[in-house]
């Protein structure tokens, strides 16, 4: 089985930058099985240009019975969920799922979304790196560990570290993170 590539970003970003075009294009070019989303903004942009590129082997998540959105008619995963639909959670739990299937994220963030933010989270609890293109600052943070997470979440405003607090517990989950980390190098 060959790379997965989680591909998401924040349902406020309808375009996709020219840095973030050239990844998914080299992402394809290689190959690599893609993830993606339904929901609309960047997930539905995402889906547009892998389209555009007509080759990529790509699979849609969606939590519910159908997605909201597979521009390519591509084969979908349903994630099976017993969270109210429409919900925070409801959503959450087809992202916890593309998560556990990629080997790599790709992550468009807004320095505001909890989704994303979520995701790349996720990933790094599974061990697993990010790449965040940080769509205000026009650049890519690589995210593979807690220090580097941190230094993503420096790009957040007061307020939106304040929603993230609320929404997915931010501080509680790097705490956890960096306990992790510190058991795994006591144990090396």
């Amino acid at each position: 089985m060959g790379t997965t590539v989680f591909i998401a970003g924040s349902m406020n970003i309808k375009n996709l930058d020219a840095k973030v075009i050239e990844r998914i294009d080299n992402i394809v070019s290689k190959g690599f099985d893609v993830v993606v989303g339904d929901a609309d903004g960047a997930d539905t942009s995402i889906q547009r240009h892998l389209f555009s590129l007509g080759d990529a082997k790509t699979t849609v998540f969606c939590s519910g019975s159908r997605p909201r959105n597979n521009v390519g008619d591509w084969p979908i995963h349903v994630v099976e969920t017993t969270h109210a639909e429409g919900t925070r959670a409801f959503f959450t739990a087809k992202d916890i799922k593309m998560a556990e299937a990629a080997d790599y994220g790709l992550m468009i963030w807004d320095t505001k979304s909890t989704g994303t933010l979520s995701n790349v989270l996720e990933l790094l609890a599974r061990k697993k790196k990010s790449v965040v293109f940080v769509n205000k600052a026009k650049l890519f943070k690589n995210v593979g560990d807690v220090n580097q997470l941190e230094e993503l979440v420096a790009y957040m405003s007061e307020v939106a570290r304040r929603k993230a607090e609320d929404k997915i517990k931010l501080t509680e989950r790097i705490e956890a993170l960096k306990h992790e980390q510190v058991q795994v190098q006591l144990f090396a």
